[in-house]
């Protein structure tokens, strides 16, 4: 797998992998303020579901290049 394909997948399952990781631990608050929504969480923790999905997305996207460098999968 060449740099831009393994760029290219990397993206992909960052993205992927970001929308399953976003509604972890998410409550709504107690008291719901003047002009927020209700369903808005309290603390969405942001930087650390980043950090996470990009640890995942890592893990996966060593699984992937080992997959394509085996010849199981090819991209040409």
């Amino acid at each position: 797998m060449n740099l831009y394909a393994g760029a290219l997948v990397f993206v992909l399952l960052w993205w992927t992998v970001l929308f399953t990781v976003l509604p972890w631990g998410n409550r709504p608050p107690e008291k719901v303020e003047s002009g927020h929504a209700t369903s808005a969480p309290a603390k969405p923790r942001l930087a650390l579901k980043f950090a996470v999905t990009t640890g995942v997305t890592a893990v996966l996207w060593l699984i992937v290049d080992q997959i394509v460098r085996h010849g199981l999968i090819s991209f040409k």
